[in-house]
């Protein structure tokens, strides 16, 4: 049982429109074995994992699970199964999961939705080691396994309080993503992003929290406006610690003066000797000590949030109750038992430490770990009462007396915080500080927020929800729109010819596409950008207010898509379908589910544009979760015409106008003959692809005007569309550059030329090795139908396939054509390419496919430098009025 590969499908995918963890499982020697037919192996898998027996696995009742054990389930099943399982225990519930075989007879897609990829991983891995070693009857410690799982666990997800801010996000259906391996998430897209870093935010300055850190300047900055403080001092050794305890008549304190999470804090002291220890424990943490004096009272914990307390906790000291016959530190082991106690700030409550402080605090007290208390004696661990050292917490949010709150919010505004932890130090919260000798004796920036969600007594508060308040106030959700583009062909140019109308309308506009990623026009980044990683780029770019996303097939089968939710879903077509045979998409209509994705993902207020002219893709629209807009060539569509009588939107052509139509109202865009994309009606594909992205700039709620203005001013240059049927004449010869490379847009490029008028037409031609052999020799059998002389070349990556092969293959594609009389075979594209150009003559009509694009053009502009070129035909400037040329129908 072996893994071919795991991928981690960040985002929504063909699965499930959550994260999911995809293996691909040979099951080896045990394909087609069932599990019932290996000696043992179900009751070891039980006994392992009992909860196992809980599963319903789609029967909807407790024990499906176990009943399909003894059926036909495959090693892949179960594996999915444990994996589920495992993180379950050890963190967070999850159900979802698959298991489907491939065409290839013994591998398994595996699919288990995680909410942390390292854990889901490290859980996917000792599923199959519980598997193997149920197989072949060897030992397995499952509760060593799970333990070990949990220390990762509470080491790389999320701790409480970011994990409290981020679901808050989720419920408001704000979008987040975690930017580093510990806390720094980022909520919301673009130039509505914010930040945050555990219980510090984007607006929580640096200066603050020096100040926060520093607890002699706070105290000074808390008397000046009025908060009751403790008196006390920087001291500079352990005798000028004593000699500020005196001075300040002991009981004292004694903590760091830059510190945070208690540690080093002792309190209560009254003695030299306690003194003296507790300034050595104190310059453990820090060079610089305070002396404060001690005030007795209840520990209190108030949680300020954007001017205003949201929780309150009283807080208990780690401590031990005797029982008579156990010793301290077995008391201590037993208290720890607790699952909610863990080695960090990842659980609601930490494991109690006998160190170098607790030692003192029980030797205050007479005991040392060996001792035994008494039945019922309380017996301190630790002095303060911090989360961090083994403390307890109470809610008491609903006791505060409003003079506490508003001394807690004085002290938050005069450090400068917006979140804080105000300690106050008080016998009765309910009542004025000031009558109780009560004090704010620390101000703490980033304050932990477990003790308000996951508090030992009384109510959880909405800590996290009021985070989120105070950064995305009510109704906004910090989103942008977003428009995913994808289909076989046409994705790019329909991507850029969007982004361009958009920017008409004076947006910012982050656009990725197979050329780069594009933030307000200015390519950022050059490669083939149409994938999850691109998109989150452009997601977190914070100037960003628009972002336009060519989401292609592979981007979304390696990683899912690059966002949760879009507003405007476009699917050109899927024609014969393209990379079939790859990651076992071997039909259509496979291809078909993969990019139905990003319709999954419409939100309920968004729109699909869907082409009505291609089936498969006008099937997606039950799955649309939002509106639809179909587009079509003509108005007699079947699925156009039906859309129309029910109140939907459309977009056709009608003599040469592009029509926007909403059930019978009707309003003319604008005439093709002013779109120089489509070289006056004439270029089918770029009539296509002007009707998808028109549509889709009316789903972004884009005024005409820009939409007018932006169909009239976007052509197939090289600098708009680079490699997208990029038209130049230099010394009577046509020269075009276009990228098809797949057998609809072959098609698609010989019917445009066919009406080129040539004494001589040459192509450059390659096919990508990846591509069925069949798909390949297919392009050439069109190829060979029109074109006069071809130059083949093998592209630099041939995929797999060895040398020579794609040249065959070549050859076989033009074996059949009826037109071809020359066949040349270049070293590399680049030779192929200064073939046809440095022998250029008169009336010739060259076609170059490139591989890579911008190189080629590059090639391509610099041989023809010394050449008069001009475009091939002329635009009609936007507001001239032109009769259509062409019927388009």
């Amino acid at each position: 049982m072996e893994f071919r590969k795991v991928l981690a499908l960040r985002g929504p995918n063909v699965w499930a429109n959550s994260p999911i963890l995809e293996a691909w499982v040979d099951l080896g020697s045990f394909q087609g074995i069932p599990v019932r037919a290996i000696p043992g192996f179900i009751d070891r898998l039980l006994a392992w994992v009992p909860t196992l027996h809980e599963h319903e696995c789609n029967t909807g009742h407790s024990g499906g699970l176990t009943d399909q054990l003894h059926g036909d389930t495959s090693l892949a099943h179960v594996l999915e199964h444990v994996t589920l399982e495992f993180q379950s225990l050890v963190w967070k519930p999850v159900s979802y999961g698959r298991s489907r075989e491939t065409s290839e007879p013994g591998v398994f897609r595996v699919a288990v939705k995680y909410h942390d990829e390292q854990l889901a991983r490290a859980c996917l891995d000792a599923a199959r080691a519980l598997c193997l070693a149920a197989i072949h009857n060897e030992p397995y410690d499952c509760e060593a396994e799970l333990n070990k799982l949990r220390r990762l666990a509470y080491r790389v997800c999320l701790g409480p309080s970011t994990n409290a801010i981020v679901s808050a996000a989720i419920a408001r259906g704000i979008p987040f993503r975690r930017l580093n391996s510990e806390s720094l998430v980022q909520l919301g897209h673009g130039h509505k992003q914010r930040r945050i870093r555990t219980a510090e935010t984007d607006r929580t300055s640096t200066i603050a929290e020096a100040v926060a850190q520093d607890k002699d300047l706070t105290r000074l900055l808390l008397r000046a406006v009025g908060v009751p403080v403790p008196m006390g001092r920087p001291v500079e050794s352990a005798e000028d610690a004593w000699e500020a305890a005196r001075e300040l008549a002991a009981p004292v304190v004694v903590k760091p003066r830059f510190g945070n999470q208690g540690r080093g804090v002792a309190t209560n002291l009254s003695t030299r000797e306690q003194v003296v220890a507790a300034f050595a424990a104190a310059k453990e943490e820090g060079d610089s000590v305070v002396v404060e004096r001690y005030h007795s009272g209840e520990d209190y914990r108030v949680l300020v949030v954007d001017g205003q307390v949201i929780a309150a906790s009283k807080r208990q000291p780690a401590h031990v109750i005797g029982d008579g016959r156990s010793t301290i530190a077995e008391l201590v082991d037993e208290v720890n038992k607790d699952p909610r106690r863990g080695e960090d700030h990842a659980t609601a409550l930490s494991k109690i430490v006998l160190n170098s402080i607790a030692l003192a605090v029980l030797d205050e007290q007479g005991y040392t770990p060996e001792s035994v208390p008494p039945p019922g004696q309380r017996v301190l661990i630790r002095r303060n009462a911090n989360l961090s050292t083994g403390g307890t917490a109470e809610d008491v949010t609903d006791l505060v007396h409003p003079e506490v709150a508003t001394r807690s919010i004085d002290a938050a505004r005069v450090i400068g915080l917006d979140i804080a932890g105000i300690d106050v130090i008080a016998d009765d919260i309910s009542r004025p500080l000031e009558e109780q000798d009560g004090a704010v004796v620390e101000v703490n920036a980033g304050p932990g927020l477990r003790m308000h969600i996951e508090p030992s007594s009384g109510k959880s508060r909405p800590v996290g929800e009021a985070i989120i308040g105070s950064l995305f106030p009510e109704g906004e959700n910090g989103r942008i729109p977003i428009a995913a583009v994808t289909g076989v062909n046409g994705k790019t140019t329909v991507t850029r010819l969007l982004a361009h109308m958009a920017s008409q309308s004076g947006q910012v506009v982050g656009m990725t596409c197979s050329d780069g990623i594009y933030i307000a026009g200015r390519r950022i980044e050059a490669g083939d950008c149409s994938g999850p990683q691109s998109a989150r780029a452009v997601l977190m770019n914070p100037k960003v207010e628009t972002a336009v996303l060519e989401t292609a097939r592979g981007g979304i089968l390696r990683e899912g898509l690059g966002f949760d939710r879009c507003d405007v879903a476009v699917v050109t077509n899927l024609g014969e379908g393209d990379h079939l045979g790859l990651a076992d998409i071997h039909t259509v209509e496979a291809l078909a589910q993969v990019k139905r994705s990003i319709v999954d993902v419409v939100a309920p207020d968004g729109v699909a544009v869907l082409n009505a002219d291609d089936a498969l893709v006008a099937a997606m629209a039950p799955h649309c979760k939002g509106s639809v807009i179909y587009w079509a060539w003509s108005e007699t569509n079947p699925t156009l015409r039906v859309h129309r009588e029910q109140g939907g939107r459309a977009v056709f052509v009608r003599d040469g106008m592009v029509i926007l139509a909403t059930g019978a109202e009707e309003t003319p865009l604008l005439g093709l003959t002013r779109v120089p994309l489509t070289r006056l009606g004439r270029l089918a594909f770029q009539v296509e692809n002007v009707l998808s992205a028109s549509a889709a700039a009316w789903a972004f709620k884009l005024p005409l005007d820009a939409i007018r203005a932006g169909l009239s001013t976007f052509d197939s240059t090289p600098e708009q569309t680079p490699g997208r049927f990029n038209v130049l004449e230099a010394n009577g010869a046509t020269v075009i550059v276009d990228y098809a490379h797949n057998v609809s847009a072959v098609a698609a490029l010989v019917d445009a030329v066919k009406p080129f008028p040539a004494s001589r037409r040459r192509i450059v031609f390659s096919a990508a090795g990846d591509r069925r052999d069949e798909d390949i020799i297919r392009q050439m059998e069109m190829i060979g139908d029109v074109f006069d002389s071809v130059v083949l070349h093998e592209t630099s990556d041939r995929r797999g396939k060895p040398e020579g092969e794609i040249f065959a293959l070549l050859r076989r594609g033009l074996v059949t054509g009826a037109r071809v009389s020359e066949t040349l075979e270049a070293a590399d594209e680049s030779d192929a390419v200064r073939i046809v150009l440095d022998d250029l003559r008169d009336g010739d009509l060259v076609v170059i496919q490139p591989d890579v694009i911008d190189r080629v053009l590059r090639q391509v502009q610099k041989s023809l430098a010394d050449v008069p070129v001009k475009m091939a035909l002329e635009p009609v400037p936007f507001g001239v009025e032109v009769a259509y040329a062409l019927p388009v129908d």
